[in-house]
């Protein structure tokens, strides 16, 4: 899942980024509200992190901005004003969740888990397709009981596919989501990950998962497909 940090402070930022990429998210970065509505509103981003007080304009008008442009993406705004009209200000300004300073990053990862599975099973950290399961939580694989084990970006964009089952994704769609603003698109880096999480998830098992869709891109099904 591909996230967003808007956040001046660059130590704040540092922290927030580097502890989401061990988490296994792919995780921007902006520094001012101009730089941030930018990226939120020309990119394909799972949620994105706000802070209020930021240098330019405040993290209030950059949702509102983005609300108003028609960006529908889950928006967790963070800030160190904690009382009740603060708060009421920054869900009507379009927020999905509010996080107050200073919190634990426990705390941070749970409502990031919280807001991504929205629309899924209430209050699921479990992910299943047939008999693939994910545990976003102790970020473990099996697949009929069976232990699947995955580097960080394979679990990303294994995690992709799950959210997206019977959907055909394309090599862009897979690139906006799972690595970062410094993708090449000219590269082969998806088809080998796809290729890599394939094998694992497939090796052993009568009934493929991952399919190729040629021309268009790669499916997570348990039908079959012309590869």
């Amino acid at each position: 899942m591909r996230l967003l940090v808007i956040e001046d402070n660059p130590k704040m930022a540092e922290f927030i980024r580097q502890g989401l990429t061990e988490q296994g998210y792919v995780v921007d970065v902006a520094a001012t509200g101009h730089d941030g509505e930018y990226m939120a509103a020309t990119n394909a981003y799972d949620l994105v992190i706000l802070d209020v007080m930021l240098p330019d304009h405040d993290g209030l008008q950059v949702c509102k901005n983005l609300r108003r442009r028609g960006v529908r993406t889950p928006i967790l705004m963070v800030t160190a004003l904690s009382t009740t009209p603060d708060k009421v200000g920054g869900l009507d300004a379009g927020a999905d969740d509010y996080l107050t300073k200073p919190f634990e990053f426990d705390e941070l990862v749970a409502r990031i888990r919280a807001m991504l599975r929205r629309g899924q099973a209430a209050g699921s950290t479990v992910l299943r397709f047939e008999d693939l399961e994910m545990d976003l939580t102790q970020r473990r694989v099996t697949r009929a009981g069976q232990r699947i084990r995955l580097t960080a970006k394979e679990f990303s964009l294994l995690e992709y596919f799950m959210r997206h089952p019977n959907r055909v994704l394309t090599r862009t769609s897979i690139g906006e989501h799972v690595w970062d603003m410094n993708f090449d698109s000219d590269s082969n880096v998806i088809d080998v990950y796809v290729s890599m999480v394939r094998r694992k998830i497939d090796k052993g098992f009568s009934r493929p998962l991952i399919h190729t869709v040629i021309g268009a891109g790669y499916l997570l099904s348990a039908e079959s497909v012309d590869d």
